[in-house]
C-alpha cells in the first residue's frame, strides 16, 4: 500500500512539473504561432483568435500574454528577428576577421541565409502594411535598423582605422551594404515567378563592388582572417 501510494504520489508530481513546463513554455508557442500567422495573413488580417487555434489554446490565452495584437507583433519581432540580428552584431564587434573578410564571409552568409527564410516576411508586411501602422516601424526602426545601422558604421570604422578601406561616404550611408537585400526580398516576393534572380549572387557582387571601390590603395582583395 506505502509502495502503491508513493508512486502516485510520484506520477502526480510529475504531471504537475509537465503542467507548469507546458504553462512555461505557452507564450513562446503563441509567438511562434503569431510569426506563421502573421506571415500567412499580414499584420491587419491576422486575429489572435486564429493565433489560438494554430498555438491549440483557448481562445482568450493570447490576452493573457499580450494585451493587444501590436505587443503580439513586438514579441514576434524581439523573438524571431531580433535574436539572429544580435548574434551577428556579437560577431561584427568580437571577429578576429580582416573587415572585409568579415564581410564577404559572415555578415554575406547571413544576409543569404535571411533572404530565404521565413524571417524575410516579416520585413514584406512591414514594407506592404508599415504606412498604415507607424507604431510598429517605430519599434522595429528602434529594436533592428537603428541598431544594425550603428553597428555596421563601426565596423566600417574599424576598416579604415586599421587601413583596410579608405575613408569614403560608405560610413554615412552603410544602407549601402544591406540594401539589396532588400531589393532580393521584394524580388522573391513579386517577380521570382517570372524571372529567375540569383538573390546569393546579388549580395556577394554588392559586396565585392563596395569593397572593392573603398579598398585602401595597396591593398589587396582580402577575403581570409587577418
Amino acid at each position: 500500500m506505502a509502495e502503491t501510494k508513493t508512486a502516485q504520489r510520484r506520477l502526480a508530481a510529475r504531471g504537475i512539473v509537465k503542467r507548469r513546463e507546458r504553462r512555461d513554455s505557452r507564450p513562446q508557442e503563441i509567438v511562434a504561432a503569431a510569426f506563421e500567422e502573421f506571415a500567412a495573413h499580414g499584420y491587419a488580417a491576422t486575429r489572435l483568435e486564429d493565433v489560438a487555434a494554430r498555438a491549440h489554446v483557448s481562445k482568450g490565452l493570447p490576452y493573457l500574454y499580450f494585451k493587444t495584437k501590436e505587443e503580439l507583433f513586438k514579441a514576434v519581432v524581439r523573438s524571431v528577428i531580433t535574436s539572429h540580428f544580435d548574434v551577428i552584431r556579437e560577431k561584427m564587434e568580437t571577429t578576429d576577421l580582416s573587415v572585409e573578410a568579415f564581410l564577404k564571409g559572415p555578415f554575406l552568409a547571413f544576409i543569404q541565409e535571411l533572404v530565404g527564410s521565413k524571417r524575410a516576411f516579416i520585413a514584406r508586411l512591414l514594407i506592404a502594411e508599415g504606412h498604415k501602422h507607424p507604431e510598429l516601424t517605430a519599434f522595429y526602426y528602434e529594436q533592428v535598423v537603428s541598431r544594425g545601422i550603428e553597428t555596421l558604421t563601426r565596423l566600417i570604422d574599424r576598416g579604415i582605422e586599421r587601413g583596410e578601406f579608405r575613408p569614403t561616404r560608405l560610413r554615412d550611408f552603410p544602407q549601402l551594404l544591406i540594401a539589396p537585400m532588400l531589393t532580393a526580398i521584394i524580388w522573391r516576393g513579386l517577380f521570382e515567378r517570372h524571372h529567375h534572380l540569383d538573390t546569393d549572387a546579388l549580395l556577394a557582387t554588392n559586396i565585392e563592388l563596395l569593397t572593392d571601390a573603398i579598398r585602401a590603395p595597396g591593398r589587396h582583395n582580402q577575403g581570409d582572417a587577418r
